[in-house]
């Protein structure tokens, strides 16, 4: 039995691949104070007795970066650099705002310490620390009652020996290094990288230590480049999990789309607190260059974009009487006010004061929501901005769909693409409701919402291979070769029986930014000048390549699961709703995804799922292909 579990802000999805093939789909409320609890509950109803081996997207390292409720971190670098978390690279987010805030560090200047050492830059130790000073920079850790240490010396990259001696002088502490997180030159971006990796290292720890003890079978961590590793791997490197669980929606997105007929996949995951939005030609794209809350991460990831658009997203009037929806979110405690709980109106309650969701209709009828309660906070937009309920549900709606065109035009076509050309494949709870809505501003013709799509993430775990992914700085190297082979030789001693592939960051001498290309026998060359020229529109094979990075992926493949399509719809007739759609109230068929007619089923309407709504617009029509997926298109 395998186990795919994304634990998101509002629920925690589980998908359950039984030994017979079976897939069995189920939810359960999240739990922000004691995310681990509800995972276990969640296992044991999943597994019972019999053996599972658990793929799980976590999103504690997540959280602790954007609450900052990770360990309390000791930066440690080479003397005459303390500053160099603070000064980073000087880079303007907003570069029209004279004044902007401070970006709030993750360690402050009475965590960083200096050591006397240095190495060149060709690797060449020039002055190792002393045992003295090591003892006092131990001693000085305990007083300043540092929980983590993050140690980030000059050019480590090409020579680990300082940060070896310093490492196992601070063994008292868990720490860091940049040598084993990020082998990689550029100073901040190493250090940042480092130090992210050590302030959500031990919370990582004690979580998966909490779910190894409760479970007491193997449990596997989704890295934020789709594959997944080992839990030991996890507490080691756990600044690869930052962006985990939205990395197995991609490849659910791009696997479901595939077996439809699709290559060119926009995924669109609109979930509980936030939207998540991809763009894959065949598989997904991946960078190194990525960012979270300002703080970048030099390790390989999916290229996701995330807002702050989900369905416990909240509605409020800013100061100046504008209607604003997110970044805030109602989670999973109180939750939206359709809940019971919760009394801030959010896109869900929208969703329920417009007759999309009704009151026996969430989660399958396993759970209730609060009609009146949901349209008594949605009154408080309308009184502020005197409007009738009706038509503030709407506004909210309208608000949310243009934050989440605008996060697709950013994967799209601010690098070059054609939103058009691209199948729009909508999944989380609530992507089916707004997918057609976000198409028809785009131009997309075509939406496609796969089985399962409540919890594709979870499913998307199920596909994932192990991965591991080692890099070593090459600029200047001469033996590129002889790097790559050692780089190997480490990956199958780590994983043995792994696939092998090889890559490099490359770049044309002079230039300041690098592309990952394929290394094959004649090297990246040609492969660099055919990236160069797909990226920025030219490319000169006649200036000379510099390598600055190689990379070798160790791949161990997974047996994927076997999908198949829903069963035939029994005797039950598909009933209708009073619902507002296309401006206007009115009456619209109601019918769960296996009661689509063969010849489709035209817009408006409503297509239930567990876990997921789809709302078929006027001028769309819903066909069921062969694998479960409803494909829409607009008609002619």
């Amino acid at each position: 039995m395998r186990i795919g579990v994304d634990a998101g802000g509002t629920f925690t999805d589980f998908v359950v691949l039984h030994d017979d093939g079976r897939l069995e789909v189920f939810k359960l409320r999240s739990n922000p104070r004691a995310p681990a609890r509800v995972i276990l509950e969640g296992l044991r109803r999943a597994a019972g007795l019999k053996p599972a081996a658990v793929v799980h997207g976590s999103t504690v390292a997540t959280n602790a970066l954007l609450e900052r409720k990770g360990a309390r971190t000791a930066f440690v670098t080479t003397a005459g650099f303390e500053d160099l978390i603070a000064i980073g690279r000087q880079n303007r987010a907003e570069l029209y705002n004279l004044t902007p805030s401070p970006k709030r560090p993750l360690t402050g200047r009475d965590l960083c310490f200096g050591l006397r050492e240095r190495a060149h830059f060709d690797g060449v130790i020039a002055t190792k620390p002393r045992a003295s000073e090591l003892r006092q920079l131990r001693d000085r850790l305990r007083r300043a009652k540092a929980e983590s240490v993050a140690i980030c010396f000059l050019h480590a990259y090409r020579n680990p020996a300082n940060e070896q001696l310093a490492a196992k002088a601070l063994a008292d502490f868990p720490v860091s290094c940049s040598h084993d997180v990020c082998p990689e030159f550029r100073e901040y971006e190493r250090a940042s990288t480092t130090l992210l990796n050590a302030y959500v290292g031990p919370l990582m720890d004690t979580y998966l230590a909490e779910l190894e003890a409760g479970f007491h079978e193997p449990i596997a961590i989704l890295q934020s480049n789709g594959g997944f590793m080992t839990a030991a791997e996890a507490r080691r490197h756990s600044v690869r999990t930052i962006l985990s669980g939205p990395a197995g929606g991609v490849w659910g997105a791009v696997e479901m789309a595939r077996l439809s007929g699709f290559a060119r996949v926009l995924g669109f995951d609109m979930g509980g607190t936030s939207t998540d939005v991809s763009l894959s030609e065949g598989r997904p794209r991946e960078t190194t260059e990525a960012s979270v809350d300002g703080f970048p991460i030099r390790v390989p990831m999916l290229d996701i974009h995330t807002v702050g658009a989900g369905g416990g997203s909240i509605a409020r009037v800013d100061e100046g009487g504008l209607l604003r929806v997110g970044p805030e979110s109602a989670g999973s405690d109180p939750g939206p006010a359709c809940y019971g709980a919760g009394i801030e109106p959010t896109v869900t309650d929208a969703h329920v004061v417009l007759g999309r969701i009704a009151a026996d209709q969430f989660l399958g009828g396993e759970m209730r929501i609060d009609v009146e309660r949901a349209g008594a906070a949605v009154d408080r937009v309308a009184a502020r901005l005197g409007l009738d309920r009706t038509a503030a549900a709407e506004g909210i709606l309208r608000v949310a769909n243009a934050n989440m065109e605008r996060a697709i035009r950013v994967v799209s076509v601010e690098r070059g693409h054609d939103p058009r050309d691209f199948v729009l494949t909508a999944f989380g709870g609530c992507g089916g409701l707004h997918a057609c809505a976000v198409a028809e501003d785009l131009g997309i013709p075509t939406v496609l919402v796969p089985a399962h799509a409540g919890a594709l993430s979870a499913l998307g775990m199920l596909l994932a291979d192990r991965v591991r992914d080692y890099a070593a700085g090459a600029l200047g190297c001469t033996a590129i070769r002889e790097l790559f082979e050692e780089l190997e030789t480490r990956a199958l001693a780590e994983m043995p029986g792994a696939s092998l592939e090889r890559s490099a960051d490359a770049r044309y001498l002079g230039q300041s930014y690098e592309l990952n290309v394929p290394w094959d026998a004649a090297g990246a060359g040609a492969a660099f000048h055919r990236v160069h020229q797909r990226t920025y529109g030219y490319s000169n094979p006649e200036r000379e390549v510099e390598i600055v990075t190689i990379r070798v992926r160790a791949r161990i493949a997974t047996p994927p699961p076997r999908i198949e399509a829903p069963r035939p719809a029994d005797a039950v007739r598909p009933g209708s709703r009073r619902t507002f759609v296309g401006g206007r109230w009115r009456r619209i068929p109601v019918l769960r995804r296996e009661q689509v007619p063969a010849a489709g089923q035209a817009g408006p309407a409503l297509v239930l799922d567990y876990g997921a709504t789809v709302l078929v617009l006027p001028g769309w029509l819903a066909n069921m292909d062969n694998m479960g997926s409803l494909v829409l298109r607009r008609k002619e």
